[in-house]
């Protein structure tokens, strides 16, 4: 496509959505139901916890990230995957589902800025570097959010995915294997996770992709965990002054958190754990109970309606939704909806089949140690 043609098509879209913005919020859901019941089981839509209620309404299943990838391929009726997450959420569910069936990302500019802070092209530079530092000692991890390229180069160098849940589990296989690890692309989930495990904060080393070097005082040679230094935007914004000031003006309040969050956030935290962590914990919490969540604002506030017996309230009282995360709302999803409906090419996320095979190595390692 040429420059022209692109900038063309762009403004149309510009301009078709500008139409879908204009109609009311009762004619947009209408047309969402009548679509779902026009395709029936041809229709899958998943839908991240992060997700907008008006969004989260049409899911068929909300859940984590991986779980709606591997629920979106044991559907193998539905022709066309309308995954209401991020891109990344989508390039694993392409490369779990068969080639029929067709995965579309309502709006393209749905991200994650954590998977973007690493690159391939910064991988390759820092995994030369570790190797001409520490020779075949290194074991790659990635978190599963992160993009299918970064997730096939842990696959083709024998390493394996983690989610928030198994980490512990992962990490600790992969200590098993070798000296030392190199944890991509969120440094927090990694250095938590490693400390709980009995890895000294002396025993852990920064990779700054930025700057192309090891940020660590010391012989390198005790290293045993390299972080890549990414973050969660969200996440890090929760403080230890947040946690300070619960404590000093509610000390019965209980602060569960999110392991994306800072060391020493999390240190401060009476409970940590993974997003299904922290649902379960409030669905099972005694009535009355008082909590500060620290994660992202849309999953405090359903989690605020789902539980009215319990008092919820977020740990920074100024935190916004993911921005990121938050693109896909209802015109983009009737939008997509329509244009599956008239069988026309919109939005539709596509791994290359090599990228697929190491990613998938990487992800069916992780299933079997967990």
């Amino acid at each position: 496509m040429d420059m022209l043609t692109y900038l063309k098509e762009k403004e149309h879209k510009a301009e078709l959505m500008q139409t879908y913005y204009a109609l009311p919020k009762e004619e947009l859901e209408n047309e969402v139901f009548r679509i779902k019941k026009q395709l029936g089981e041809r229709l899958f839509i998943p839908g991240h916890h992060y997700q907008k209620d008006e969004v989260i309404q049409f899911a068929d299943i909300s859940g984590d990230s991986l779980q709606l990838a591997q629920l979106s391929a044991q559907n193998t009726a539905a022709s066309f995957i309308v995954f209401c997450g991020v891109h990344f959420m989508a390039e694993t569910a392409d490369m779990l589902t068969t080639k029929q069936q067709k995965v579309i990302l309502p709006d393209m500019r749905a991200g994650c800025s954590m998977a973007d802070m690493a690159t391939l092209d910064q991988t390759n530079t820092c995994w030369l570097t570790l190797k001409d530092l520490f020779g075949d000692t290194v074991m790659p991890l990635t978190y599963v959010n992160s993009t299918a390229a970064i997730k096939g180069f842990v696959g083709k160098h024998g390493g394996a995915t983690v989610t928030s849940s198994n980490a512990k589990k992962v990490v600790s296989w992969a200590l098993q294997q070798k000296q030392r690890l190199l944890f991509l692309p969120d440094q927090h989930l990694g250095r938590n996770t490693a400390y709980d495990l009995g890895v000294s904060l002396s025993e852990m080393a920064v990779w700054n992709q930025q700057k192309n070097q090891l940020e660590y005082q010391g012989d390198y040679q005790n290293i045993k965990v390299i972080l890549w230094k990414g973050f969660c935007s969200v996440h890090e914004n929760f403080t230890v002054d947040n946690v300070e000031n619960i404590r000093a003006e509610e000390p019965d309040r209980f602060i569960i958190v999110h392991p994306e969050c800072r060391f020493e956030v999390a240190q401060r935290a009476d409970y940590v754990g993974s997003t299904k962590y922290i649902i379960d914990m409030i669905t099972e919490a005694k009535p009355g109970t008082s909590w500060a969540i620290g994660t992202e604002m849309n999953l405090v506030k359903r989690l605020q309606k789902q539980h009215p017996d319990k008092n919820i309230i977020s740990l920074n009282p100024y935190m916004c939704p993911c921005l990121t995360m938050n693109r896909i709302d209802l015109p983009h999803l009737l939008a997509s909806l329509h244009a599956v409906s008239e069988n026309r090419s919109y939005h539709q996320i596509s791994v290359d089949p090599e990228t697929t095979m190491w990613a998938k190595q990487a992800l069916n390692k992780m299933l079997i140690l967990s």
